[in-house]
């Protein structure tokens, strides 16, 4: 049997995606703990789970992984061979190269994760086939990507997408990579407890006392609605896309996010002879890093069904 294995490594569950390559349809996906900052034998735990749980699909499928792709957060390089940059978490990963330790004829791919994540949506999900659309991920933090003129934006040097380190306010305090005002400091989980003085532990809370009427939590949500509302006109501007995926925490509250944030839109974004940009909640969800990684292995082995 062909099939081809995705993987989703976060700081704190790793997602295993296998997929048949001849019916193309998912055999089974699996989470398991990451144990970020645990070691075993001298390697990160993750590092031996992602190990274990390859030869536990290709045991049983009796034949090797015709394709492996991985991603997590951090910028990778432009072959997809390592994670270039990705401090204070995940010790070990940077320039670690996946396919010499796996021992592999083919390469082990590995990508951001929120750009695998547009990726997957792209491939099996909300953006299909989309020549122009992107991602926001919204959660503690803020990430993104985005496919341009059908290819996927990374930039430079990966930076490409991280949409969350946008400035909103040059006043404001500098975030985690330095950016003043950003809207990643907006709206993101991480700055919650000082933008609601420390009423809030988490969105979910927040979005429950605002959907309940709690005039305060009302405030602190719109407020961040209209930051986010911001950030997307100006990427509407810039990147001109047809489609926006919104995916992360939040999503979950569906209509009771997107109606103000549509309402803020409409009061701001620029629409020329009537055009307006779609705006959708990404359908993957939490598997969609683990579809896009391995979609991006498929095209860089040449091995893409057809």
């Amino acid at each position: 049997m062909k099939f081809g294995i995705g993987i989703d490594l976060g700081g704190t569950r790793i997602k295993f995606l296998a997929y048949d390559l001849e019916t193309e349809q998912v055999i089974e996906t699996c989470s398991k703990p990451t144990h970020d900052g645990e070691w075993t034998e001298g390697f990160p735990t993750w590092q031996a789970t992602i190990g274990e749980q390859v030869l536990t699909w290709e045991r049983k499928a009796s034949d090797p992984a015709t394709c492996i792709g991985i991603c997590a957060p951090g910028i990778a390089d432009q072959t997809s061979s390592c994670i270039l940059s990705l401090p204070g978490k995940l010790d070990g990963i940077e320039n670690l190269n996946w396919t010499d330790l796996c021992e592999r004829n083919d390469q082990v791919t590995i990508l951001n994760d929120a750009h695998a994540a547009l990726l997957g949506e792209n491939w099996k999900g909300a953006a299909l086939q989309k020549e122009n659309v992107l991602l926001l991920t919204l959660g503690t933090g803020v990430g993104g990507a985005a496919i341009v003129n059908g290819q996927l934006l990374t930039g430079h040097i990966g930076r490409g997408g991280h949409f969350g380190h946008m400035s909103l306010n040059p006043e404001g305090f500098p975030d985690c990579v330095g950016t003043p005002g950003s809207l990643e400091d907006c709206i993101g989980e991480c700055t919650l407890k000082e933008r609601s003085q420390y009423q809030f532990e988490d969105t979910e809370a927040l979005l429950n006392a605002h959907l309940a009427g709690d005039e305060f939590a009302s405030q602190v949500f719109l407020k961040s609605i209209k930051s986010l509302a911001a950030g997307i006109c100006s990427l509407i501007n810039i990147l001109d896309p047809e489609t926006i995926l919104l995916t992360g925490g939040i999503t979950k509250a569906n209509d009771a996010l997107l109606a103000p944030l549509k309402q803020e839109l409409d009061k701001i974004e620029w629409r020329p002879q009537g055009h307006t940009v779609e705006l959708r909640i990404a359908e993957n969800q939490e598997w969609a890093g683990a579809y896009g990684a391995l979609y991006r292995s498929l095209e860089r082995n040449g091995k893409l069904p057809n």
